[in-house]
């Protein structure tokens, strides 16, 4: 069953480098396909370069779509981190 949620980025310096690497390892411990949406583009949120390419900047709006067994527990679990990282809402 696919999951969605949208989010608005907080952190000042938007999702650079340590957070996405963050994003995408905590995303790598899920069996569920889970895409990061953001200006129309998509990438598999399981890459750091794809994450990196998006150029996510504070203010943005970014929509993580997870698909499969554990979509539910995933989305989730990346929403904790983004708020407990402080990027994003």
């Amino acid at each position: 069953m696919a999951v969605e949620k949208t989010f608005k980025v907080t952190s000042e310096s938007g999702i650079h480098a340590r957070p996405a690497t963050t994003l995408v390892n905590k995303a790598g411990q899920f069996s569920a396909h889970i895409d990061l949406v953001h200006n129309e583009k998509t990438v598999n949120l399981k890459s750091i370069m794809g994450v990196m390419s998006l150029g996510i900047q504070q203010g943005s709006e970014i929509t993580i779509k997870a698909d499969g067994n554990d979509a539910d527990e995933a989305l989730s679990s990346l929403s904790e981190l983004l708020k407990e990282e402080g990027l994003a809402e």
